[in-house]
């Protein structure tokens, strides 16, 4: 049974990165654009361009989230999207109390550990880090137009 389910392994990991990347990309496109219902706290409206931290923390979902549902630089996108999670796990909500149920801060303390998984795990199969990396293996990289 082991064998199998370690056989699987590199499918799941890209269908949990696929997943994880869809929701944490959507939630940056609602607090950006107002789709989705909206920024939290806004009645379907958006976040205020360049407000600390809320624009910043929306950008960083938008982007990292779509760069990690393509498996495109996925270790590296996990990381800053787990360094986002903490700081607002520990920014915003760690203020109203201790523990994540009482703070409201469960959705950050997830993504932040998910995100921290994906930085060691990668990307799974079917991601763009593979198809890039099996074309550099393979010697096919486009060399640069001559000048």
């Amino acid at each position: 049974m082991s064998t199998r389910l370690d056989s699987a392994q590199p499918y799941v990991i890209a269908l949990f990165r696929v997943v994880v990347g869809l929701l944490f990309a959507a939630h940056g496109a609602a607090s950006l654009f107002g789709v989705l219902g909206g920024a939290a706290g806004t009645d379907g409206g958006t976040v205020g361009a360049g407000a600390w931290p809320g624009w910043y923390a929306a950008v960083i979902q938008l982007v990292s989230g779509g760069l990690v549902l393509l498996g495109l630089g996925t270790r590296g996108a996990a990381l800053i999207a787990s360094g986002s999670m903490a700081f607002a796990y520990f920014d915003v909500h760690q203020q109203a109390a201790l523990w994540p149920i009482q703070n409201g801060g469960e959705p950050a303390a997830l993504f932040c550990w998910v995100f921290f998984l994906l930085v060691f795990t990668g990307p799974g199969a079917f991601s763009l880090d593979r198809v890039l990396a099996r074309r550099a293996a393979a010697g096919g990289e486009p060399t640069p137009l001559a000048a």
